[in-house]
């Protein structure tokens, strides 16, 4: 969005600040509200019948949340860090909309990418074996964190950031905590990742990352 579509959408917004764990969408309540992230990270997670949950995704600083909403939450939404975030009733998404319709057009596009990105967690989880879930995971926080050329992959030896714990990665990827460290340690042994952190870690050989992600496709 241009600086002054964001700043006719900033006049409807509430700012609200978060501490980290703070749960502000809640699975199942109805859906009053959307969000633009401008700080901070989000984990986005569904409850599962047996008490344990399964991490649909993480959103960070120009995301949206909630667009895709029909009347009650679909998922969940939790603090990861401190998150300062713009939040909007649906009553005034309506009157933006009417004044400035061009920004109905973009969000649907938000929209759109939010179904796409759907679609490969399901091959994640759907086909892929835990190393090629974990290589997938990497370079796609990679293109997240724009440390990608346009269609390409990272240089090598670039430091991945990673907010998340352990067992955030291992409910997103579908797997158990020790599958996910034993899968990192395979590709530490490999060569093809070194972790000096439990935050951090550096891709050093991302083509042959991108040759296991793309294994089962």
């Amino acid at each position: 969005m241009t600086e002054d579509e964001l700043a006719f959408l900033a006049r409807s917004a509430q700012r609200i600040t978060l501490a980290p764990g703070t749960v502000f969408v809640e699975e199942g309540e109805k859906a009053a509200y959307f969000y633009n992230i401008n700080q901070g990270n989000v984990r986005l997670f569904k409850s599962l019948p047996d008490g344990r949950r399964q991490i649909t995704g993480f959103s960070g600083p120009g995301h949206f949340l909630g667009l895709a909403a029909g009347e009650d939450n679909a998922f969940s939404a939790e603090a990861m860090d401190s998150v300062k975030l713009c939040r909007f009733s649906r009553a005034s998404l309506m009157a933006v909309f009417e004044e400035l319709p061009v920004l109905e057009r973009k969000l649907l596009g938000v929209v759109m990418h939010e179904l796409v990105l759907a679609q490969q967690q399901m091959l994640l989880l759907g086909r892929k074996t835990a190393i090629e879930r974990i290589a997938s995971f990497l370079l796609s926080w990679a293109v997240r964190l724009e440390m990608c050329p346009a269609g390409g992959l990272p240089a090598a030896n670039s430091v991945l950031k990673l907010p998340l714990s352990r067992t955030d990665l291992a409910d997103y990827l579908g797997l158990t905590i020790e599958t996910v460290s034993r899968s990192l340690s395979q590709l530490k042994r490999d060569g093809m990742i070194d972790i000096p952190n439990i935050h951090e870690i550096i891709l050093l050989r991302p083509r042959t990352l991108s040759e296991i992600a793309e294994a089962a496709v």
